[in-house]
């Protein structure tokens, strides 16, 4: 009997996690997707996949989105951004569509912010064209989630009743879950979670100080971060979503983990997995907690990331059997 019970408890402890939303920020890029470029993806085990098709803005205070032009790469445009979500879906790989805003020479798109009621009601109306598209593309394609908007703080603090509405509008059109990507310093304050169906996160949240840091500094790290995150899903009585989430292979790379400066020069490969790692430890266990997309992850594998590489993606480098091994566990 004793035995039985030993093998009940074996079984117990290698029981798959409850599923999550294991996801890649699937990147853009001048050509067609093929399932050469797919089935890294499905290597990791991830089920959801971030299709990011952009809008560029001249600056700050310009009202126009330029969207769907032929000038831009294939994969930011509508037909591209259908192509890739085809070729990821044949593999099984479900998706979330996240249209994003690029600024001019990469200003932070929180600080769009007109000087005129007149450019205002342009951007309002732009913002609705360019993201009306995607929904009905969203609801054309079937995917599973749409998000609204990423890290728009200013934009939304400033015309609250534009994106209340722009949400009924979007609900006319697609009918699956919606979320919207707020930045890690903005969620506490977006106005509309209720309205929607995840409550998106961009957690580039500061989590320590050291050149290397371990996995237990980093959860420590955590500890106040989660705490705030907890109340608002507690709130709003929505599960919370990391829209992006990840760290690149730099000294200190959990001290300011959304800076893409390409001055910081010091590969660290440790620091990327024990910051991944304490993410992981901390969030994934949580009932409240729906999952995430790493940031971020490029169509032609064989040729990104590598061990001598400073940016985010994971891509071969010791992180991503980290994450394989993770999301094998939450599938």
């Amino acid at each position: 009997m004793k035995y039985i019970k030993l093998l009940f408890l074996i079984i117990l402890s290698c029981k798959a996690q409850p599923s999550k939303i294991n996801g890649v920020s699937f990147v853009a890029s001048r050509i067609p997707v093929t399932e050469k470029h797919v089935n890294p993806v499905a290597a990791i085990q991830a089920n959801y996949a971030a299709v990011m098709p952009f809008g560029f803005i001249r600056d700050l205070k310009h009202p126009e989105i330029i969207h769907n032009t032929e000038r831009q790469w294939f994969g930011e445009t509508r037909i591209g951004a259908k192509q890739y979500i085809e070729a990821l879906r044949r593999k099984g790989i479900k998706i979330m569509l996240k249209p994003q805003i690029w600024v001019w020479r990469g200003e932070f798109t929180g600080h769009i912010e007109m000087d005129t009621e007149a450019n205002w009601q342009a951007l309002e109306a732009s913002y609705s064209n360019f993201i009306l598209e995607y929904a009905n593309l969203a609801r054309e394609v079937k995917a599973e989630v749409f998000c609204i908007g990423t890290e728009l703080e200013k934009f939304i603090e400033n015309r609250p009743e534009y994106w209340d509405n722009l949400i009924v509008e979007i609900k006319k059109i697609f009918k699956g879950k919606l979320t919207y990507a707020a930045n890690w310093d903005e969620f506490k304050r977006t106005p509309f979670w209720n309205d929607l169906d995840f409550i998106g996160v961009d957690a580039y949240f500061p989590v320590s100080h050291s050149k290397t840091p371990t996995v237990d500094e980093c959860i420590k790290g955590w500890e106040l971060h989660k705490q705030v995150i907890k109340k608002i899903a507690d709130q709003h009585k929505k599960p919370i979503l990391f829209t992006e989430f990840g760290y690149r292979s730099v000294d200190f790379s959990g001290k300011e983990p959304w800076k893409s400066d390409r001055s910081m020069t010091g590969v660290n490969l440790e620091a990327q997995t024990n910051t991944t790692k304490a993410l992981f430890d901390t969030f994934w266990k949580e009932e409240w907690f729906a999952g995430g997309f790493i940031w971020k992850w490029f169509h032609n594998h064989e040729a990104s990331g590598g061990v001598e590489n400073t940016q985010f993606t994971p891509q071969n480098k010791p992180v991503e059997q980290l994450i394989k091994m993770h999301y094998a566990t939450y599938k």
